[in-house]
Formats: structure tokens, sequence, C-alpha cells
């Protein structure tokens, strides 16, 4: 088998990883390996075959990462992140200020936002995603002024 066809056979199991993960960073190391076998079909021996595909992906996943930083200046977050203002049902709060909510059909750890004691069981809005970790607040009031 010809080091091209590996290099092909590389980059379609990494797509099928990627359809798997749901991330976009497989995707372009995939199509590094597509052009390192490229590079194989026009006879460069395998060290440049290689490089061009750690370049080639590498370049891929930094204008990934500049044009995300370049769209997402000057927008709130709340743009990006469709949980902001869904709600949930807290049941209970623990002593050190977590609680685990029901979210999307799974349990997420959530905490109360800012510095404050959270209110007692009850509804809250979702204000902010940290890391893994809901942060909860006062559901917005939507009486007109």
């Amino acid at each position: 088998m010809s080091e091209s066809m590996l290099w092909w056979i590389a980059a379609g199991f990494v797509v099928g990883a990627e359809l798997l993960t749901g991330t976009v960073y497989l995707l372009l190391l995939s199509i590094g390996m597509a052009a390192a076998g490229l590079t194989a079909q026009l006879g460069a021996p395998l060290p440049s075959q290689m490089l061009v595909c750690a370049v080639v992906g590498g370049v891929a996943m930094a204008l990934l990462w500049w044009w995300r930083l370049r769209t997402a200046r000057g927008r709130p977050a709340a743009e990006f992140d469709l949980d902001i203002g869904h709600h949930v049902k807290v049941t209970r709060w623990q002593q050190d200020g977590l609680t685990t909510v029901h979210y999307r059909g799974a349990p997420w750890q959530a905490r109360w936002q800012g510095d404050g004691l959270p209110p007692g069981p009850g509804e809250c809005a979702i204000v902010a995603v940290d890391g893994a970790r809901l942060v909860l607040g006062p559901i917005p009031s939507t009486q007109a002024p």
C-alpha cells in the first residue's frame, strides 16, 4: 500500500473520530493529513510529508483560533452561549452555596451569582456558564416600565 493511501486512510479515521466527538479540531488535523497525502502522491519523502501534515494542520487551527477571537471581540458572552437565560428548578442549596440542577436531561452543578447567599429553593435563571458549572441568578422581571 502506498504512503499516500495510508495518509488518506488516516484522514478518514480522524474524520470518523471527529463525527463522534463533535469538535472541529480533529477535522482540521484531517485536512493536514490530506495535504500530506497529496505530498506523498507528488513523491516527497516521509519526513516532508509529516512536516506538511503538522504545518497545514497547525495553520488551520491557528486560523480558526484567530477567527474565533476576531468574531467574539466586542460581543457579549450571552450571544454565543445558548444556555444563558434558561430557567432551572433548584430543590435545595448545599452549605457551600452549590446545588445540583437537572438541565437538558442531565445533572449539572451550579452556584449562585456573586458572593451573597442564594435564595431558597425555587426557579432560577442561568446567567453564565463557568466551565462545566452553571451560574444561577434571579429570574429577570419581564414587566414593561
